[in-house]
């Protein structure tokens, strides 16, 4: 799904009309939507062959846990993202439960903070 994301994201900037008046822009634009295509065409050929037998999803799955030893950067913004995510939700609540209260001078002040 990410990478169809990708392809629609290049496709669209392709579409734009700064790519009609700069070249250099529909130069870049360009290598950009062949190397997502390239990109999508190759997770998908990934894809097929993860699904062509059970035994390789076990292989598949391997190589996914090697590769994530590769990427520490990416699980620790993953991780990032989840707790940011359950204290946008903690606040959010927060804001909620203050809205939801008579509106006086401590309950305002608290909801601005």
């Amino acid at each position: 799904a990410m990478s169809k994301s990708a392809v629609k994201i290049s496709s669209d900037l392709l579409s734009n009309p700064l790519c009609e008046q700069e070249p250099s822009f529909l130069e870049m634009v360009t290598a950009f939507d062949t190397a997502m295509k390239r990109m999508d065409s190759f997770n998908q050929e990934k894809v097929n062959m993860s699904l062509a037998e059970e035994g390789e999803t076990r292989v598949c799955w391997g190589a996914v846990g090697r590769f994530s030893s590769v990427f520490p950067s990416l699980n620790m913004a993953v991780k990032r993202r989840e707790q940011t995510l359950q204290d946008y939700k903690r606040l959010q609540s927060k804001v909620e439960k203050y809205e939801e209260k008579e509106r006086t001078g401590p309950v305002l002040a608290k909801l601005h903070q």
